[in-house]
């Protein structure tokens, strides 16, 4: 196994844990020390620091910076949006669905249904050029959401839950 084998690996495996999908999102709206993601999520701290410790092998999410509390040093990590991921395989996607799935299915529980829903979902066919179109549209709106994500709890916020999949199926004349 190559070292980008390697990597590749340790991002499947860090995808794919439903708590390791919310440490990333916790760490879209501020950088989070293993403490602080432990209280949020109702872990222990060495639970927190053992997922923290995959996702930065992986890539995942990065050190924003140390800060000395009672006698050590804890780390702050941050997810961050602009690592390209590009490289991760159709396997690695796959892993990362199938795990989105089963994380819609924890926050619905706690889903707010009388209003304020969108929710979409289809197999179209569409022109290319409308399609990449549509993809930039969606990357901008999902850029400006992370932008303004703010810290969990933070006063005046609202708690929300945002997934878009979009990908080219292939057409059943190719399969």
């Amino acid at each position: 196994m190559s070292l980008g084998d390697a990597s590749g690996q340790a991002a499947m495996r860090a995808t794919a844990h439903p708590v390791r999908l919310r440490i990333m999102s916790l760490l879209t709206g501020a950088p989070m020390t293993a403490a602080e993601v432990a209280r949020e999520l109702g872990l222990t701290h060495a639970n927190a620091s053992y997922h923290l410790r995959h996702l930065h092998a992986a890539g995942m999410i990065v050190v924003a910076g140390e800060e000395k509390i009672r006698g050590g040093v804890a780390k702050r990590y941050r997810y961050d949006r602009a690592r390209d991921r590009l490289s991760e395989t159709p396997e690695q996607k796959r892993a990362l669905f199938a795990t989105l799935g089963h994380e819609l299915i924890r926050r619905t529980a706690t889903g707010q249904f009388e209003s304020k829903i969108l929710l979409g979902d289809g197999e179209f066919w569409i022109e290319p050029d409308k399609w990449l179109d549509l993809r930039r549209r969606f990357m901008d709106l999902l850029g400006e959401l992370h932008d303004a994500a703010q810290p969990p709890r933070t006063p005046g916020t609202i708690h929300t839950s945002t997934t878009v999949a979009m990908f080219e199926m292939e057409s059943p004349d190719e399969q």
